[in-house]
């Protein structure tokens, strides 16, 4: 196994590509064009009534989780599909990688005013308004999702791959008996941190309003939010309440149980001695009902699906390595030459609109942009400080983590944003208040990528090597050296790749803040695209997206994704 941490970095490859460059522009025009429909909307629009009574919660509760439920569905079906194109097929993953970059660092709470009202221009309202709320919450749950998928698939030792080879595996085969099952824990874990990160933008996604346009939904977010203005704390506390029940339900009738049956997939040699328990899922494996059901439609059903994707992929022997470069057809040629057209005419319609952005606008932007910077580092380091040691406790430790486990995503799935205004109270008189409140906000949204990558991480950590080490006597520091940080290092990458896209994200709505009538606001890059995004000034707009989405971007190029190459190079298990 080889273990080393040797940074052999290429330091000359460029941080930017023209493919960013038009990946850039595509996400320019698709804004310009929203700008252009979001126009045609009528200035005012009444919203439903948000009922404070507490019978009205069960349905908003209902509502809320089936909108999380039918975004983690898309977000997994995305997961699946982007994650392993971007990981067999050299030419897709030239296009598929950069484009993921760029994805998790657009801030979605900027693209939502001009989608929202894009979308209800062009769509009846209400459809338009519950598509626009799955879309934004689909957009924090599937990045983190897909680089975890994305790299379980790269890290697969080169002996499974040999063994699927030898045994004449076709593309469906290893997909479903290889590589999902060694992807699967690092993914469960994520789906776990999917639905915590679905509920923190699940205010924002129920209670949108631009101006006299009252887009809000009847749900938990917009209880809360509701509840939160007007200063009624019992509501609030009725609302967590509920929310706390969900979050503990969803962990002991689904996430425990799937723990429990992934434990399985782990790659080791030896047995764990304790390993994760589940009732629910010791009860459903005893159910007659269930092992009728196995027997008489689900078995059945899935040697008819093997067959036909099997007759479908055809019994072509599985190459060792991703598939190489193909190449390019005439019909992807003159559809690559129509999108750059229509690319260079929005890049030109976008370039006229940042054209009217005053030149000390753009002086704000990079006051803004380095101040952000800052606040999104030092909450990093926290998130970092104290989540891989707990992570690390909870991973290892099953005992620790029946315990701690619940816990960790309680916390995680309540939204700060309901919290935020209590904190901004108490913190606004002090020196920096509206700062120190920033930074926490930060990291309430955001530490929880790190930390559920790191338990991944650290569970997936075979039980032989834990009895190796253990009979070397390596400890203390000598054993984080050689075992732990290693084998969590692909994983803690990932974390904090999805880590720091959240934070200049959740920069949003942590710079500019309403309250009790009152708006609160610091020098940030969030703090300005939420006051263009209330003044309606499009431009701005525009222009501060997408310096945000350049300094996301250039700083995964410059230092995660070399780290990424670190860690399929030589941080794999074999």
């Amino acid at each position: 196994m080889r273990r080393r941490f040797e940074l052999a970095l290429n330091w000359s490859r460029p941080a930017l590509t023209v493919g960013d460059a038009l990946i850039l522009m595509a996400l320019a025009t698709l804004l310009y064009v929203g700008v252009r429909l979001a126009v045609r909307t009528p200035t005012e629009i009444a919203g439903p009534t948000v009922s404070l009574s507490p019978w009205a919660l069960p349905w908003y509760a209902l509502l809320s989780t089936g909108r999380m439920a039918a975004a983690y569905l898309l977000s997994l079906l995305f997961t699946l599909a982007y994650g392993y194109a971007a990981a067999r097929n050299r030419t897709a993953e030239k296009i598929l990688s950069p484009l993921l970059d760029v994805l998790q660092s657009v801030p979605i709470l900027s693209f939502l005013p001009v989608v929202l009202l894009g979308l209800t221009a062009i769509l009846p309202q209400g459809f338009a308004v519950e598509l626009s709320s799955i879309i934004l919450i689909v957009t924090s749950q599937a990045w983190n999702m897909a680089f975890s998928f994305y790299q379980s698939l790269i890290t697969i030792p080169v002996e499974m791959r040999e063994a699927s080879s030898i045994f004449r595996l076709n593309s469906w085969l290893r997909f479903k008996t290889m590589e999902l099952p060694f992807a699967a824990p690092a993914l469960i874990w994520n789906s776990m941190m999917s639905w915590a990160g679905g509920w923190f933008f699940l205010m924002a996604a129920e209670t949108f309003t631009v101006g006299n346009r009252d887009l809000r939904l009847p749900g938990l977010g917009s209880y809360l939010q509701a509840a939160a203005n007007a200063g009624d704390l019992r509501s609030i506390l009725l609302g967590i309440g509920v929310l706390v029940l969900i979050i503990t339900l969803m962990d002991q009738f689904v996430w425990r149980s799937i723990l429990a049956w992934a434990d399985k997939f782990k790659v080791e040699m030896v047995g764990s001695d304790d390993a994760p328990e589940s009732w629910f899922y010791d009860m459903l494996s005893r159910s007659w009902l269930l092992e009728k059901f196995n027997q008489r439609i689900r078995h059945p059903l899935t040697e008819r699906v093997d067959a036909s994707m099997v007759r479908a992929f055809g019994p072509t022997v599985t190459p060792v390595e991703r598939a190489p470069e193909e190449r390019t057809s005439r019909t992807v040629i003159v559809a690559g030459l129509v999108a750059l057209a229509v690319l260079i005419y929005g890049g030109i319609r976008a370039a006229t609109l940042l054209a009217s952005v005053p030149g000390e606008q753009w002086v704000r932007i990079g006051e803004g942009a380095l101040a952000t910077l800052l606040r999104v580092t030092f909450s990093l380091v926290i998130a970092a400080a104290w989540t891989i040691p707990v992570g690390v406790a909870i991973g290892t430790n099953r005992k620790l983590a029946a315990v701690l486990q619940p816990i960790v995503q309680i916390v995680a799935s309540v939204p700060a944003t309901a919290l935020f205004p209590v904190m901004l109270m108490v913190l606004i008189n002090m020196a920096g208040g509206l700062n120190i409140a920033a930074i926490i906000l930060m990291l309430m949204g955001t530490q929880w990528y790190v930390l559920f990558n790191v338990i991944a991480g650290a569970s997936a950590i075979p039980q032989d090597l834990n009895y190796t080490t253990a009979l070397l006597q390596v400890k203390g520091w000598e054993r984080w050296r050689t075992l732990i940080l290693p084998a969590l290092f692909p994983y803690l990458i990932t974390g904090m790749i999805t880590a720091g896209g959240g934070a200049w994200n959740a920069s949003i709505v942590a710079e500019y803040v309403r309250f009790g009538g009152t708006t609160h606001a610091t020098m940030g890059i969030g703090a300005l695209i939420s006051e263009a995004t209330a003044s309606g000034n499009y431009a701005l707009l525009l222009a501060a997206t997408l310096t945000l989405i350049l300094a996301v971007i250039s700083i995964n190029r410059l230092f995660w994704r070399r780290l990424y190459q670190v860690a399929e190079d030589k941080y794999r298990m074999e």
